[in-house]
């Protein structure tokens, strides 16, 4: 009798770790997809009509002078990437749309957000304790979509102030033009 209900216990032992086993597969291949800034750039960066910028540190000396603004964050920033997008079907664009709002959902706050219909204008932060650490702008206009992703350590109020008055649309413009002039091999 006793081994019969170490068969039986170590069948259901076995059973439940079979099940605990694919349940956190399931969780992993889940929340795996596209909850970061990295996985999407990395996915993204090698589509069709991609342009694709991530600056190093040592170069971030070169964007400061896009404008006063951008002069004003790149002195705390760590990370800088912007990324422009085709976005001219419908299909594509509501993709795209709920990719970021995977990356943005839980984690950011939205500072700014316009919805009209498939159109997304939205500025989102990460804050910890009285900065914030990290700013994510997005755009699509149902033709081209961008973002532009900051990781540093930057003052609320400005990131707020830059938000409501539209600085950061103005900055990936600039970003686009800086490189195109300093890069050997890019013409606009």
């Amino acid at each position: 009798m006793f081994f019969v209900t170490f068969s039986t216990d170590t069948k259901h032992y076995t059973m439940i770790k079979k099940g605990l086993l694919l349940i956190c597969l399931v969780l992993i291949t889940s929340c795996g997809s596209y909850s970061s800034i990295d996985t999407f750039y990395n996915a993204h960066k090698d589509d069709n009509q991609v342009t694709a910028i991530r600056v190093p540190r040592f170069m971030l000396t070169l964007v400061s002078g896009i404008s006063p603004e951008m002069q004003s964050l790149v002195g705390n920033t760590k990370d800088l990437r912007y990324m422009r997008f085709p976005s001219a079907t419908p299909a594509r664009t509501q993709f795209l749309n709920k990719q970021m709002n995977g990356i943005t959902g839980n984690s950011f706050i939205e500072v700014f957000r316009k919805n009209d219909e498939l159109k997304r204008n939205v500025v989102s932060i990460r804050e910890k304790r009285n900065s914030v650490k990290e700013i994510l702008i997005y755009n699509n206009d149902n033709l081209n979509g961008s973002f532009l992703y900051f990781n540093g350590d930057f003052d609320p109020v400005k990131v707020r102030e830059m938000a409501k008055n539209n600085e950061f649309g103005k900055m990936g413009d600039g970003l686009i033009q800086q490189f195109s002039a300093q890069t050997p091999g890019i013409n606009q």
